[in-house]
């Protein structure tokens, strides 16, 4: 019976002509949402190349490695970023390595291009998250009192047949027929993806199947839910509306009154207020530094050349004292900042959480590696690299060249004889991403929440089934 009552739901779902319609539609903007990221890719790693060329082309003919100024790295771009968008378009793509002090990362995508950030792009996230939902509220809505409308729900009773084995059924055979099929475009964006060469790493792979089942769990809440409703209403046209209203609230509503809530209740300095801060003291070290700038003396009898190079030293070691004071204010307040902020996310994503749609995002952009982590990990790596750097240019000029003044004396004869430096000795900044299997006790819980709602709101659809009045 069961079989039967699953058959009876894939057939008359995949025959209307309102699936064909809307499975057409979903179709063709998850084929469109793989090939509009393989462009991106495409695009972004187009502009990292060019980015990294014209870093390099701007120290090409320096003789002299005190002249090597303005060395940046950038961040590079990720396949399945391009997929799960998340923060990866609204951080800085590159930042400025001078040996010492704090990065900075700029020049976001959405801040050169803010029309993007106005309608955002086309990407998985979007479709689950807006399209497929509303796909299984459409075609869910009515299941049960749509069916007693008809009349057809009393006829199918006139046999034996158990309500569970019937709404189990009903289930099944709704997620069959409205979920399998989309695998099909799926895949076919997955073959996008090896067509346009697109360079997807096994960890790739498994970070796209992985948004994909955190996408079908999404889907399958809202189906559940509309299962849920339909069966605590009499008429279709309600349940219609009240779907539309727990759609609005978890999609739209939710997720940023979350925000708003946590932002009330934990208050986190601002960007500027520590800006403030640390402009202050800086100000404060460089008069102390000037005054002793002034009240330097050499050794009496010391060369021009000598004397150069011993202020040179003492300009080092000033600069050097200075940023492990400005270093340890700096950390200090933004350890503090970044303890609130981390206090203000939990606080945060965990009211979020009671929306499928807002689990769903934190989860996909978790797993693609596009969440609230991927401004830190970029810093963080960029901060290891600047150390290798700062130990590099020692290497080569005796001193780290972090915001010091260079002095040294230049002749024509001695300047033409010189080589050019060989740039390509420069390390070489390699962004390193987490794998996904680092994340994966935050995924686990996000999927763990995702099939918590699938669970609740079937069971809820169950127990009232038991009660439904077929008449």
């Amino acid at each position: 019976m069961f079989k039967l009552i699953v058959e009876k739901e894939l057939k008359d779902i995949i025959s209307s002509t309102k699936f064909a319609v809307t499975f057409g539609v979903c179709s063709i903007l998850i084929v469109l949402s793989f090939y509009v990221g393989a462009r991106n890719y495409q695009i972004g790693r187009e502009q990292y190349d060019a980015a990294k060329r014209e870093n390099a082309r701007k120290m090409e003919g320096l003789t002299e490695w005190t002249d090597v100024r303005e060395h940046r790295i950038f961040l590079p771009p990720q396949p399945t970023a391009s997929l799960v968008m998340g923060i990866s378009n609204d951080i800085g793509r590159n930042a400025e390595v001078r040996g010492r002090g704090e990065l900075n990362p700029e020049d976001s995508r959405y801040g050169e291009d803010p029309i993007y950030a106005v309608f955002r792009f086309l990407d998985l996230d979007f479709i689950f998250q807006i399209i497929l939902s509303l796909f299984a509220i459409l075609f869910a809505y009515d299941a049960i009192n749509g069916e007693k409308e008809r009349g057809t729900l009393r006829l199918t009773f006139a046999n034996a047949i158990p309500r569970s084995t019937y709404i189990l059924g009903k289930m099944s055979g709704s997620f069959l027929a409205l979920a399998v099929p989309l695998l099909i475009p799926m895949l076919l964006g997955s073959l996008i993806l090896v067509m346009l060469q697109i360079p997807m790493q096994g960890d790739d792979w498994i970070r796209l199947f992985l948004v994909i089942v955190a996408g079908f769990l999404y889907f399958g809440s809202f189906l559940a839910l509309s299962l849920f409703v339909s069966a605590r209403t009499e008429r279709s046209s309600n349940s219609f509306l009240i779907l539309l209203v727990a759609w609005i609230l978890s999609v739209m509503v939710v997720p940023r009154t979350a925000v708003l809530l946590a932002g009330r209740a934990v208050d986190v300095p601002s960007v500027d207020e520590i800006a403030s801060k640390k402009s202050r003291l800086s100000a404060s070290l460089w008069q102390e530094d000037r005054k002793k700038m002034a009240d330097f003396k050499a050794p009496e009898g010391t060369q021009m050349k000598d004397l150069m190079q011993e202020f040179q030293k003492f300009m080092s070691k000033m600069g050097d004292e200075r940023e492990a004071k400005m270093q340890e204010f700096s950390s200090r307040l933004n350890e503090e900042r970044a303890n609130k902020q981390r206090v203000q996310e939990r606080v945060a994503f965990g009211l979020a959480r009671v929306s499928p749609s807002a689990t769903f995002s934190l989860a996909s952009a978790t797993i693609a590696g596009t969440g609230t982590q991927l401004k830190q990990e970029y810093k963080s790596s960029g901060e290891q690299y600047q150390k290798a750097f700062a130990e590099f240019m020692k290497g080569k000029t005796g001193m780290n060249m972090g915001g010091a003044m260079v002095f040294r004396m230049i002749t024509d004869d001695n300047q033409a004889k010189k080589k050019p430096i060989n740039i390509s000795e420069i390390p070489e900044y390699q962004f390193q991403r987490q794998p996904v299997s680092a994340s994966f006790g935050l995924i686990a819980v996000d999927l763990g929440v995702l099939a918590l709602f699938n669970i609740l709101f079937f069971v809820g659809a169950f127990v009232s089934f038991l009660r439904y009045d077929l008449r």
